[in-house]
């Protein structure tokens, strides 16, 4: 938890005593929102982006190569594992980030820069936050094995929804 403006020194004792991990940003107010906003730009877009990505290159029976490539470019990152984290998080915590995500592109447009990244992230968050809603992606808590089985179910979900979803390889 990042803390911010002219007491947070002050109720930093109390927040550790409670169990948080908390740290102070600065004594300046808006600098540890602004922390917050722009590493959600780039967290939770992380996370849109494996979704997206991994969910087509599934449809277009490519998830192999590409994994393989991001293996290469990436060694240290082990990328099933990682976008089966990614869209456990993006299932159960879809909605609360979308909207965390409208508010980082505010932050973003603030200094006068067009906010597409995080506009993008928002309009993803949302999309599986609503699918979730719907039940097509089977229980939000349940844990997550295999990233492919959700790919699967939002693939069916687009079908379902008058989506051109075809698929060039067997799965």
């Amino acid at each position: 938890m990042l803390l911010g403006g002219q007491h947070a020194e002050a109720i930093l004792p109390l927040l550790d005593a409670l169990g948080f991990a908390a740290k102070v940003a600065s004594a300046e107010l808006g600098v540890a929102s602004a922390t917050k906003m722009c590493r959600s730009v780039m967290i939770k877009g992380l996370e849109a982006m494996v979704v997206e990505s991994f969910v087509a290159a599934r449809a277009y029976g490519v998830e192999d190569n590409v994994l393989a490539s991001l293996a290469e470019t990436f060694p240290g990152i082990d990328w099933e594992r990682q976008g089966t984290y990614f869209f456990q998080r993006v299932i159960q915590h879809g909605r609360r980030r979308a909207e965390e995500m409208i508010e980082a592109a505010a932050t973003v447009r603030e200094i006068g820069l067009d906010p597409l990244s995080a506009q993008g992230t928002a309009m993803r968050q949302a999309f599986m936050a609503d699918l979730a809603d719907a039940g097509a992606l089977g229980d939000r808590q349940a844990a997550r094995t295999d990233w492919r089985h959700d790919a699967d179910r939002v693939l069916a979900a687009v079908a379902r929804r008058g989506g051109r979803i075809q698929r060039l390889s067997p799965h």
